[in-house]
């Protein structure tokens, strides 16, 4: 084994606040808190960093801070340096105030220009939405009209924020509008935290540092592709969100359609943001749009029932609080989509999301054409194994490839193996949420892994079809599927039907 390698150093972010718009939720608790942490232990935060907290509620100063600090303790990726996490939460300041109130961001303005001056933060500003969609374009007009995104005296502002961006194409394309309104597009960060796993930003790396894959990363020479986001999770405590959002909305137009992008863009021209996402969005903008009839024949919804994840029981999905007891939004969805280009002509990609399954994973499989079998008629060998390329994001971070061999022996007998490169193995890199490298992305103003509005709205534009199709067919079309499960069988089917299968989360 090779010795392990240290994660390369990087210089601090320049001085700035951090305005957190929901700062008494759960993503700012369980995630965002610990990532700032992380960033100030790894001497990625600048001296004058400073983080402002504004949500509803009544609450001092020191409570903010001891919230934020229990939160850190609870959550924290490693043991906690306590002169770190003090120093990081000591200068936490709190405002209390409605999104839609203009009174918040004048009080707010006010607070900042007291933190900026005692902070010496040079007027930089990152605001982040960690609050419920409805909010972000409310906050977008309300932070524009009243003057704090305004970039001026060499100072930036920043927006970042999470998904879903819209919930269909129209309300993705109104948003655009709302924020392209009062903000220029290099202030937007469209945030999807599968962007700061060190397996997806390896992708590119993975294509296009090495000459091994690239030539035969087409048509010629790939079958299929399989993308997989398998989770365990049930809904929840999300019941209202997810029974508005479902499967489909919630993970393939970001999650899922970021690292089919990755998997199927061009070669960028050069490694930075707008070579790299105009890429990406040209690979969504080739998605085949299908008719309805063709969405439906395409695509499976499913909804878990009753079973057993592990260990716990779980009841049905309708049976969660929130839920209506009639619904039928999807916990699981699978899609075959077909790209319109020179590269990827004829190659179906699969794509499956769903919750309450038997594992979780998360994975991209590459599935390459099989070899003649010709020369191997007269042995006892009857088929040749599949050869996979898999890159795996979670649970554990790598890459494999799955090929033949010659079991040993004087017969000819052939076997499929592997090889697995883990991060673990190879790099010392330090437990992180996921959000570190996004957030310090921003703060230097480095917008690769971000998402664009052209990017966002081709996404959605192959989304749409299969909303509507679903819509018009009414409960008929839902499938149903045991927690703990693969999935439904009507998945099976859809790759069957190819004479394909789908590889198996457990």
């Amino acid at each position: 084994m090779m010795p392990k390698r240290s994660t390369p150093e990087a210089a601090p972010a320049d001085p700035c606040s951090i305005v957190i718009f929901g700062a008494s939720g759960d993503l700012t608790h369980r995630l965002l808190t610990p990532a700032l942490y992380n960033l100030a232990a790894g001497g990625l935060l600048p001296s004058g960093f400073s983080v402002v907290g504004v949500a509803r509620g009544e609450r001092s100063d020191d409570k903010f801070r001891a919230e934020l600090a229990h939160s850190l303790h609870r959550f924290a990726t490693s043991k906690v340096d306590e002169p770190i996490a003090r120093k990081l939460l000591d200068g936490a300041t709190y405002v209390e105030g409605d999104a839609e109130d203009p009174a918040t961001y004048q009080k707010l303005g006010q607070v900042l220009a007291r933190v900026e001056e005692a902070r010496n933060t040079q007027g930089n500003r990152l605001f982040y939405l960690a609050t419920p969609p409805t909010a972000f374009a409310p906050i977008g007009r309300q932070l524009g009209r009243s003057g704090l995104t305004r970039e001026e005296n060499g100072a930036w502002r920043r927006l970042i924020i999470e998904k879903p961006f819209g919930f269909d194409l129209t309300s993705a394309q109104a948003l655009n509008r709302d924020l392209l309104d009062v903000l220029d597009e290099h202030q937007i960060y469209r945030i999807d935290h599968y962007l700061g796993k060190e397996t997806v930003q390896n992708i590119m790396v993975f294509r296009f540092a090495n000459g091994l894959f690239e030539p035969v990363w087409n048509r010629h020479h790939i079958d299929h592709v399989q993308i997989s986001v398998a989770e365990q999770l049930t809904v929840g405590r999300r019941g209202r969100f997810y029974d508005a959002t479902g499967a489909l909305r919630d993970m393939v137009p970001n999650h899922l359609f970021q690292l089919l992008s990755l998997i199927a863009m061009e070669p960028p021209a050069r490694f930075d943001a707008y070579a790299v996402r105009s890429e990406k969005a040209q690979a969504l903008d080739a998605l085949n749009v299908p008719d309805e009839a063709t969405a439906l024949r395409n695509s499976v919804r499913a909804q878990y029932v009753a079973g057993r994840v592990g260990d716990l029981d779980v009841t049905d999905y309708r049976a969660t609080r929130d839920v209506r007891p009639d619904s039928t939004t999807e916990t699981y969805v699978a899609l075959k989509l077909m790209i319109d280009n020179w590269r990827w002509a004829g190659v179906p990609f699969y794509l499956r999301t769903g919750k309450a399954l038997g594992s979780r994973r998360t994975e991209i499989a590459i599935n390459f054409k099989r070899a003649p079998f010709t020369m191997f008629r007269d042995t006892p060998v009857d088929r040749l194994s599949q050869n996979f390329l898999t890159m795996r994001i979670q649970p554990e971070e790598c890459i494999s490839l799955q090929f033949n061999a010659k079991v040993p022996g004087p017969v000819i007998s052939l076997a499929g193996v592997g090889m697995t490169f883990e991060y673990r193995d190879y790099f010392d890199a330090a437990p992180s949420t996921g959000y570190e490298t996004l957030i310090y992305d921003c703060m230097i103003g480095d917008a690769i892994l971000f998402q664009r509005a052209d990017g966002i709205e081709a996404g959605w534009r192959a989304v749409q079809p299969f909303l509507d199709a679903w819509r018009n067919a009414g409960p008929k079309g839902l499938a149903l599927y045991k927690a703990g499960s693969d999935g439904p069988p009507e998945a099976d089917q859809l790759l069957a039907r190819d004479g394909r299968r789908w590889r198996s989360i457990s």
